[in-house]
């Protein structure tokens, strides 16, 4: 799929959205007495960049590149890889993790079980998220230069996130270099949802990944490294996001279709 010309308006008033109702969300919430750690206290917000996008799709852009279709029959790999990828990522990470020592008690074939089963029943509260950021903003930033278009959704991905940092949701030793690890790991899983939203056709896809990043890769290595500092446990879970994205840069795979 390829983006001809860029809606400078549309992009300008989803990210308004975006940024003003996921950021009134996660300080209200802080505000509030409740931390953004909490699952609850992250639905609202969570969907913000699908309502930005959603909005402006409504007012005049149309859903034609939205990439809503399932095509399960077409894309039933990738669907696959989506999914299963995350637990190869886990095992990549847990060699990587034994430099620090790590725990896998908590990793016990019912866990694996559970979230084998759970991953895909959440990915619709994840599509919130990639329905606006792969399946909306990369489509429309950088029209011809896809690696650009990666590069700067993944910022402004990370960015939407910084007030996390501050609101109980992870708590960095040193906050700048544990932001600065956190854009990294953004970047790199971008390189990756982006590719899978691109070369599937649909954004369900993404969508599924994203929801195995955060529910099983960074679960299951957060609690392998107990009492851990949040910027060790960042880069261990990036190391194999980091590696398959290079391979998808190097291979040149990131490119538009």
């Amino acid at each position: 799929m390829t983006i001809t010309a860029t809606r400078p308006r549309g992009v300008r008033v989803f990210l308004l959205l975006t940024f003003a109702l996921a950021w009134a969300g996660m300080i209200g919430a802080a505000l509030l007495g409740y931390s953004t750690a909490n699952p609850w206290v992250q639905l609202p917000f969570a969907f913000a960049p699908a309502i930005g996008a959603l909005v402006v799709r409504l007012r005049g852009e149309g859903f034609a590149d939205a990439g809503l279709a399932l095509r399960l029959r077409q894309a039933w790999w990738h669907y696959l890889l989506a999914w299963l990828a995350p637990f190869v990522f886990v095992a990549v990470a847990a060699g990587v993790a034994g430099l620090w020592g790590f725990d896998l008690a908590p990793v016990s074939w019912q866990v694996v079980l559970v979230l084998l089963v759970g991953v895909p029943l959440l990915t619709p509260v994840y599509w919130g998220e990639e329905f606006g950021w792969t399946s909306y903003l990369r489509l429309r930033l950088f029209p011809g230069r896809p690696t650009a278009a990666t590069v700067a959704t993944g910022l402004v991905w990370a960015v939407w996130h910084y007030p996390l940092a501050f609101t109980g949701y992870v708590e960095f030793g040193n906050v700048v270099v544990g932001l600065a690890v956190w854009t990294v790991s953004f970047l790199c899983q971008e390189v990756v949802l982006s590719w899978l939203r691109l070369d599937s056709g649909t954004v369900w896809t993404a969508s599924l990944a994203h929801a195995g990043n955060n529910m099983v890769l960074s679960l299951l290595v957060g609690s392998m490294l107990p009492g851990v500092d949040a910027t060790v446990v960042t880069v261990v879970l990036s190391v194999p996001i980091a590696v398959v994205a290079g391979w998808l840069l190097v291979t040149g795979r990131t490119g538009e279709r």
